[in-house]
């Protein structure tokens, strides 16, 4: 939590992240622009150290420019865009990339395609760190996002608060009352054929929870080829592993999109500790936190015989090859199971006997989660 003039702003977005924003953004800009040299136009203020890190990933030829505009009043915005210096460069038939810090109401990005158009310019694209769909009021296309937020102020990263905040390194939002304990958050976890899928569809019920599925996310992505789906293929598609940091975003992604969510259960995610770590650093900047974690705990032997008992009706072919069943559990073992220590050091571990009826199991998660 940070204090600037009379206001509290807590944090939103860490620095990892934007870096990987922008990157992701060079890349996407590169591969439109690179048979010609395009000009990149910061809008003053706010712009400037998006646009300095833009440059440090974009490798080819290009140009920069600024242009300053004004629309901001303390922490609403006017919705009055008032030209203050414009470009005296010749941009006929040159390819412009505006590059703003923040587009919300769309007003300047109005004001700004009118000005562009005067000039004559071959291909006139904006691209920003920030986009508030929820404020966005024009029908002009926005070319290249790099993250979008809900409807909040910022500050932080270029964008300020009365003139303080633009040199912070990390975005903070407007603080709000802490919510975390009106929040249950669960990290559901246990070894294939523990009966994860059928004890998170109780959960999700009882508790009243959005289900986060990493299996569901990534499949939804990939099926409806979103810009998340089109990078986790790319990874997928060479036999690497999907980077933490897309995997997050598709989960914070998920976690925009429930607003008035009770709560999340997390299933599938995180694996790893330093998967572990993400979640947790995403959820302080909503102010929340993992209420607890629980795996269902089951002996291996049992388990591989459930499994290849599954596969003769499943047709699943992990389900019915021993040595595969054997190798995921080894997997589980060196990369999952070292959660347990991670969540033990913050008291929030839980492990529940995964072995009896559905009922009985059912049972056994109710007792700790209704004791949190």
């Amino acid at each position: 939590m940070i204090q600037l003039h009379d206001k509290h702003f807590e944090a939103f977005i860490s620095e990892k992240e934007l870096d990987y924003a922008i990157q992701n953004l060079a890349k996407q800009i590169e591969d439109d622009f690179y048979d010609e040299v395009p000009i990149f136009v910061g809008i003053l203020n706010g712009s400037f150290m998006f646009l300095s890190d833009l440059m440090k990933y974009y490798s080819q030829p290009c140009e920069v420019e600024f242009v300053k505009l004004s629309s901001y009043e303390g922490i609403q915005s006017t919705n009055n865009v008032k030209q203050l210096i414009g470009l005296n460069q010749d941009l006929e038939g040159r390819s412009v990339i505006i590059v703003e810090d923040i587009v919300d109401t769309g007003n300047t990005v109005e004001e700004l395609k009118h000005i562009f158009k005067e000039k004559g310019v071959k291909h006139f694209k904006i691209a920003t760190l920030f986009f508030k769909p929820e404020a966005y009021t024009k029908d002009i296309k926005l070319d290249y996002v790099g993250i979008h937020i809900p409807n909040k102020f910022i500050v932080g990263f270029g964008l300020d608060y009365d003139g303080l905040g633009r040199n912070l390194k990390e975005v903070y939002q407007l603080a709000t009352q802490n919510t975390k304990n009106e929040m249950i958050n669960i990290v559901l976890f246990g070894k294939p054929g523990a009966g994860k899928g059928t004890q998170a569809e109780f959960l999700k019920d009882k508790y009243n929870l959005v289900h986060l599925s990493t299996g569901d996310i990534f499949r939804f992505n990939i099926k409806n080829d979103t810009e998340l789906g089109q990078l986790a293929k790319s990874y997928m598609d060479k036999g690497d592993l999907v980077p933490d940091e897309v995997t997050i975003k598709m989960l914070q992604d998920e976690v925009e999109k429930n607003p008035n969510a009770k709560g999340f259960l997390f299933d599938g995610f995180p694996r790893t500790i330093a998967q572990a770590d993400a979640l947790d650093a995403f959820l302080k900047t909503k102010s929340w936190e993992v209420t607890a974690t629980v795996a269902l705990e089951a002996d291996d032997e049992i388990l591989v015989q459930r499994l290849l008992e599954r596969g003769k009706t499943s047709g699943r072919a992990d389900d019915q090859d021993e040595e595969k069943i054997r190798n995921r559990y080894q997997e589980y073992n060196e990369k999952t199971a070292p959660l347990i220590d991670y969540y033990k050091a913050q008291d929030k571990f839980h492990s529940v006997d995964g072995i009896g009826s559905i009922a009985e199991v059912t049972e056994r998660l109710s007792t700790v989660l209704d004791s949190l």
